[in-house]
């Protein structure tokens, strides 16, 4: 069951045979959490989807409002019932025709969502081991910084990540710099500084990153600060974790043979789950 268009229907395989996301990954997304019937960080959301469209020249619909936006993700979630907790993704592609030239730059969506184990944030206490992935890099444009269908370095990668027995891996630009992992952004603490890339670097302009930056700098004697990361400064540092909407915060307690600590990580995810709760 999908949300197309705004109509609640089957999954239907013929969407896909002139579906130019399925075709040339023509299409940009976002992926939500929906906590008792609310999306979280709503405006972030809508926001960056927007700015996706217009930086790929995307026709914006005049109805595609924000409350618009949460009610098509909000409609499927209750058809499902998973307005207790839920991730949802919402995937906007131009419309059929064309080659690489498309006929037209009007757009469908589509919504699908599945059900989450719980609505709050956690710390996961388990092993979680990254390296790097080397064998292609991402380009430091305003391209990688949206969500686009086109994630073939972090297919790659998961793959490369899951036969030598990593959690994760950690992506870098054509500088060889460490700007994001696989499924979210990458900050680093040393001592009082929690340091993540800019998005100037090629990283994703992640939702939780903002949400993260946010709440640290409310931390007393916490400077943070966006700034290059090197592969040599990983070695050198007392903390990493990885953010994204749905996990939250992803401790990293291991990269080759350097272990963390994970102290920072759970005050920031205590203090998101009382922003969410107020």
């Amino acid at each position: 069951m999908i949300n197309f268009n705004g109509t609640i229907v089957s999954n239907d395989a013929s969407l896909l045979t002139q579906n130019r996301a399925f075709l040339y990954g023509d299409a940009v997304f976002e992926t939500v959490k929906i906590v008792n019937s609310k999306i979280l960080f709503l405006e972030d959301h809508y926001f960056r989807l927007m700015s996706s469209m217009r930086v790929i020249r995307m026709e914006i619909p005049m109805n595609f409002t924000m409350e618009y936006f949460e009610e098509q993700i909000l409609a499927l979630a209750t058809a499902k019932n998973l307005e207790i907790s839920a991730r949802a993704r919402i995937t906007v592609y131009r419309n059929d025709g064309g080659y690489y030239l498309p006929k037209t730059n009007t757009v469908s969506f589509l919504v699908n969502a599945e059900s989450l184990d719980s609505a709050l944030y956690s710390i996961n206490q388990s092993d979680y081991v990254v390296d790097l992935y080397t064998d292609f890099y991402v380009t430091k444009q305003l391209l990688s910084s949206i969500k686009t269908t086109n994630k073939i370095i972090n297919i790659t990668a998961s793959i490369f990540a899951d036969e030598n027995g990593f959690d994760n891996c950690l992506l870098l630009n054509d500088g060889k710099n460490v700007i994001e992992a696989l499924q979210g952004n990458v900050f680093m603490v040393k001592g009082n500084t929690l340091i993540t890339p800019p998005v100037s670097e090629g990283c994703l302009n992640g939702v939780m990153r903002k949400q993260i930056l946010a709440l640290a700098r409310k931390i007393e004697n916490l400077e943070v600060i966006e700034e290059v990361i090197s592969p040599f400064d990983l070695q050198k540092a007392d903390e990493l974790f990885i953010t994204n909407v749905i996990k939250g915060i992803q401790p990293i307690t291991k990269y080759r043979k350097k272990e963390f600590t994970t102290n920072l990580s759970k005050i920031l995810v205590q203090k998101l789950n009382e922003s969410i709760n107020k």
